[in-house]
C-alpha cells in the first residue's frame, strides 16, 4: 500500500523545494570562494534549482526522484566539487526518508540499500572513502530511511484503525436498525393481540345486536339500531386504521404508507353523524396541497375535536371551519352542546392536539364559549402550496 502523508497539503513540498533553491543560490554567492571559486558559481544555482524541483516532485515518483538525485550528486562531484553542501545533504536525507515512507518495505528497503552501497563505494564521489566516512554515510542515510519506515507504519496503523472505526459504526447502525425493527414488530404484535382483537369483537357484537333489534322491529329500524350501526361502522374503520398502522410498524422505516388528511374530513363527519351529533363543514379559500405531516396533523386535530364533541356535547350541532389563507391554515371546531367542556382540558386529547400544532410552529386554543358549547381553534403556518385543482391535473 502506497501512502502519501502530506498529499493533502502539497504546499509543504513546494516550500521545502523553494528553501533548497534559496539555500543553493545563497551558497553560490557567499560560500563559493571557500571551494576555491573566485566568483559566484552559476552552476550551483542550476544544481539547486534541479534539486528543489526533484524534492517538490518526490511524492509522485519516489523511485525516479531517488535515481535522479544520485545522478545529480554524481554530476556535482564530476565537476570537481569534493564536498557536499548542506542543502544537497538535506535533499538526499529527504529523498531517503520518502523511499521508506512511500514504498512497501521490500521495494523501499532494496532501493535504500542500493543507494547506501553506491555512496559507500565512492562511485558518486569518484574516490575511495575512508572507513569512518562509510560508517557516517551508512548511519545517516539508514536513519533517514528508518524515519520513513516509522512514518509509514504509523500511517498504516492509523488507516487500519480508521477503517475499523468505520466498520464498527456501520455495524452499530445496523444493529440499532435491527433493534428498532424488532421493537416495532413486538409493538405490532401487542397491538394486534390486545387492541385489534378487542375492537373486532366489539364490532361483531354491535352488528349482531343491531340485526336482532332490526328483526324485532316491524316498523323499521329504531334510533338505537341506527346508533349501533354507527358504532359498527366506526369500529370497522378503527380496525382498518389499526391494520394500516400495524402494517406500517412492520414495514421498513424508509417506506411510507398513505396517511389520512383533510380530504378525509367528510368521511369522518359521516362516521360521527350516527352518534346524534349534527356536523356542518365550511371551507374558506382554495384548498392547497399540504405537506404530508402537516395534513395528517390537521386531520388528527379535527378528529380529536369531533371525538370530544361526541363525548361531551351529546345531541348537539357542531361546525367545522377550514380556512386556507395565504400563510396559514385555520381550523375551528365548535359545538353548542351543554356537556362538561372543562373535562377536555384535563385529558390527553387537548395535550395531543396542542403538541401537533406546536410541532409545525402553530398554536391551539380550546375552551368553553360564553353562550354555551365548546370551541377548538388551531392555526398552522403553511408555505405557498399548490392548489388542489392544479395538483389533480
Amino acid at each position: 500500500m502506497r501512502l502519501s502523508p502530506l498529499r493533502s497539503v502539497p504546499r509543504v513540498d513546494l516550500l521545502i523545494g523553494l528553501a533548497i533553491i534559496a539555500l543553493g543560490t545563497l551558497e553560490a554567492f557567499t560560500v563559493a570562494p571557500a571551494y576555491g571559486e573566485p566568483r559566484p558559481e552559476l552552476w550551483w544555482v542550476g544544481q539547486a534549482l534541479v534539486t528543489g524541483v526533484l524534492v517538490w516532485y518526490r511524492r509522485r515518483a519516489p523511485v525516479a526522484v531517488f535515481i535522479l538525485m544520485i545522478l545529480a550528486q554524481y554530476v556535482w562531484h564530476r565537476q570537481g566539487h569534493p564536498g557536499c553542501p548542506v542543502w544537497q545533504l538535506a535533499a538526499l536525507l529527504i529523498v531517503f526518508h520518502t523511499i521508506g515512507a512511500h514504498l512497501p518495505v521490500r521495494h523501499g528497503g532494496a532501493w535504500a540499500l542500493a543507494g547506501i552501497l553506491i555512496f559507500d563505494s565512492g562511485a558518486v564521489d569518484h574516490r575511495f572513502l575512508p572507513f569512518d566516512e562509510v560508517i557516517y554515510l551508512t548511519v545517516m542515510f539508514g536513519s533517514a530511511y528508518a524515519t520513513g519506515l516509522a512514518l509509514r507504519g504509523y500511517l498504516l496503523r492509523a488507516h487500519r484503525m480508521s477503517e475499523r472505526a468505520a466498520r464498527l459504526e456501520v455495524e452499530r447502525e445496523r444493529r440499532a436498525a435491527e433493534a428498532v425493527a424488532a421493537e416495532r414488530n413486538r409493538i405490532a404484535r401487542e397491538l394486534h393481540d390486545v387492541v385489534a382483537h378487542s375492537v373486532s369483537m366489539m364490532v361483531m357484537q354491535a352488528g349482531v345486536l343491531r340485526r336482532r333489534m332490526g328483526a324485532a322491529q316491524e316498523d323499521g329500524p329504531s334510533q338505537e339500531a341506527e346508533m349501533l350501526s354507527g358504532i359498527e361502522r366506526a369500529g370497522r374503520e378503527a380496525v382498518e386504521e389499526l391494520r394500516i398502522m400495524l402494517g406500517a410498524l412492520r414495514m421498513p422505516q424508509d417506506e411510507a404508507l398513505p396517511q389520512p388528511g383533510l380530504d378525509m374530513v367528510p368521511n369522518l363527519i359521516s362516521t360521527v353523524g350516527s352518534s346524534g351529533l349534527r356536523v356542518r363543514l365550511e371551507t374558506e379559500g382554495e384548498p392547497v396541497r399540504l405537506a404530508p405531516g402537516l395534513d395528517l396533523s390537521a386531520y388528527r386535530i379535527v378528529q380529536e375535536a369531533l371525538t370530544n364533541a361526541v363525548k361531551y356535547a351529546g345531541d348537539a350541532d357542531a361546525r367545522i371551519r377550514i380556512a386556507y389563507l395565504p400563510d396559514r391554515l385555520e381550523l375551528e371546531i365548535t359545538d353548542n352542546g351543554g356537556g362538561a367542556g372543562p373535562a377536555l382540558s384535563t385529558g390527553n386529547g387537548l395535550i395531543g392536539m396542542r403538541e401537533r400544532a406546536e410541532l409545525f410552529g402553530g398554536s391551539l386554543d380550546a375552551g368553553p364559549l360564553p353562550q354555551g358549547g365548546y370551541r377548538v381553534r388551531a392555526t398552522l403556518p403553511i408555505s405557498q402550496g399548490v392548489p388542489m385543482s392544479e395538483a389533480t391535473n
